[in-house]
C-alpha cells in the first residue's frame, strides 16, 4: 500500500495554497469556504461541551443524541426511508466519509463512474481503494449536467458505482429531478451503488434539491454523504455523516471509522447537536447573503472581464466556473501547456486573486477557472477590480 500511494495524485489546490501564502493581502477566492461566522447555537454548544468536560471517549459511530437528530433530519428534509439510527455514523468532515465508504465498498479493479469535472479528492479517494475512476462528461450547454444515455454507455461488467454531486463543485450545476430519476433507473437496472455527495444541499438557487436515496428502491443501494461544513459555516470543525443501510458495508465502514479516528472529536459532535437543535433560520440568512454575492460577482465578471472570462450564473453551490477565451495569452508566460494554469498564475501573481485551475477538476475543466463568491462583499469587490484591471482588454 505504501508504494501504491505514490501513484495517487494530490490536488493542485495544494499548489495554489502554497502560492497564496506568498501573496500580500490576497483575495482568497480559491478557498471553498463560506466567510460567515458560525451560528451562536454552535458556539454555545462548543463552549458548554468544554465546561461540561465532554472531553473523553465516545461511541465510535457518534453521540446518540447527534445520531437521533441526523436521522430525523434525513427523514424529514431529505425524505429518506431511514428507521432509527443504526445506519448512521459521523465522520471527520465529508472527505473522511468518502474515504471510509470507498474503502468499505470497492474491490481492486472495480470501476466507478465519476463526473468530469469533479472535486479532485473524489477520484483520488477511489484510487486509494484500488478502484478505477471512469469519468462521465458534464456539459456546459446543459447547465453542467450529464447525458444519462452517455453514462449508461460507460457501464461495463466491472462497474460498481456511480458518483453524483448535486449541487456540483466546481461548476455549480444542479441535477434535475428527471436526471436523478434517470440515474436511479440506471442504477437499479445495472445493479449499481450510488454515492451521493450532498455537501451543498442547502444552496440550490435554480431548481430543487432531490436526494436520490429518497426515490423508491434507492436507499438500499445509495450511500448519502453529508457534511455540516457548508450549511453551518463550520468548515474548520470537520463534522460529517454517512448513512449505510447494507449491514456488511456498514460493518466495514465502522471498522475503518474506528481505525482512522477512534471517535470523532467529542466537542465537535456536541457542536453538531447545537446546530441541529437550534433554530435553522441561519441557513436562510446565509442563503440570502449568498444570493446577493452571486449577483454581485457574476454581474461584475460580465462588466469587467467579459471579453476574457465568461460563464452562466451557477444554479447551485457558491462557485463561478468561468471559461477563459481560448486565444488569451498570459502576459507573464507561465504554464503554457494549460490555459487554466496560465490564467490562475497570472491572477494570483499580478492581481492577488486566488482561484483554482479548471484542469485540476478533470480534463473537461481545462480552459476554465473556479472562483468562490462566498466571501466578504468588500473582498469580492476588490477581487473584481483586480480582475478587471488585468483583463479589461
Amino acid at each position: 500500500m505504501a508504494a501504491f500511494l505514490d501513484s495517487v495524485p494530490i490536488s493542485g489546490i495544494i499548489r495554489i495554497r502554497d502560492m497564496m501564502y506568498t501573496v500580500d493581502k490576497p483575495f482568497r477566492l480559491d478557498q471553498g469556504d463560506v466567510v460567515f461566522d458560525a451560528p451562536q447555537t454552535i458556539k454555545d454548544a462548543l463552549i458548554k461541551a468544554v465546561h461540561d468536560n465532554r472531553t473523553h471517549y465516545l461511541p465510535t459511530v457518534g453521540v446518540p443524541r447527534l445520531l437521533e437528530l441526523i436521522s430525523e433530519k434525513l427523514r424529514t428534509k431529505n425524505k429518506l426511508p431511514i428507521e432509527g439510527t443504526q445506519d448512521l455514523m459521523v465522520t471527520t468532515g465529508g472527505i473522511h466519509g468518502q474515504y471510509i465508504v470507498c474503502q468499505a465498498l470497492f474491490e481492486a479493479g472495480d470501476e466507478v463512474l465519476v463526473p468530469d469535472p469533479c472535486w479532485p479528492p473524489t477520484a483520488s479517494i477511489i484510487q486509494t481503494a484500488h478502484a478505477v475512476p471512469v469519468p462521465y462528461p458534464l456539459y456546459a450547454e446543459k447547465a453542467w449536467r450529464p447525458d444519462i444515455a452517455e453514462i449508461a454507455s460507460k457501464v461495463t461488467p466491472r462497474t460498481k458505482a456511480i458518483v453524483i454531486t448535486t449541487p456540483h463543485n466546481p461548476t455549480g450545476g444542479v441535477l434535475t429531478r428527471s436526471d436523478i430519476e434517470g440515474i436511479a433507473a440506471l442504477a437499479i437496472e445495472k445493479n449499481l451503488w450510488v454515492l451521493a455527495d450532498e455537501a451543498y444541499e442547502d444552496f440550490v438557487w435554480d431548481g430543487e434539491h432531490v436526494s436520490i436515496a429518497s426515490l423508491p428502491g434507492m436507499y438500499e443501494r445509495t450511500i448519502p454523504l453529508h457534511t455540516f461544513s457548508k450549511t453551518y459555516a463550520i468548515t474548520g470543525l470537520r463534522l460529517g455523516y454517512v448513512a449505510i443501510k447494507d449491514k456488511v458495508i456498514r460493518s466495514r465502514a465502522h471498522k475503518l471509522l474506528l481505525y482512522t479516528a477512534s471517535n470523532i472529536s467529542s466537542i465537535v459532535q456536541y457542536a453538531g447537536i447545537g446546530a441541529l437543535e437550534g433554530p435553522q433560520d441561519c441557513i436562510q440568512q446565509f442563503r440570502a447573503e449568498l444570493l446577493q454575492r452571486r449577483k454581485l460577482f457574476f454581474d461584475g465578471i460580465r462588466e469587467k472581464a467579459g471579453n476574457v472570462l465568461t460563464g452562466q450564473t451557477a444554479a447551485g453551490a457558491f462557485y463561478a466556473f468561468l471559461k477563459i477565451r481560448p486565444d488569451w495569452k498570459s502576459p507573464i508566460g507561465g504554464d503554457n501547456a494549460s490555459l487554466s494554469w496560465a490564467m490562475t498564475e497570472y491572477l494570483i501573481k499580478q492581481g492577488r486573486v486566488g482561484c483554482i485551475p479548471g484542469a485540476d477538476f478533470g480534463p473537461r475543466g481545462e480552459g476554465y477557472i473556479r472562483l468562490c463568491y462566498a466571501r466578504g462583499t468588500e473582498e469580492l469587490r476588490g477581487a473584481l477590480e483586480a480582475i478587471g484591471a488585468l483583463l479589461h482588454g
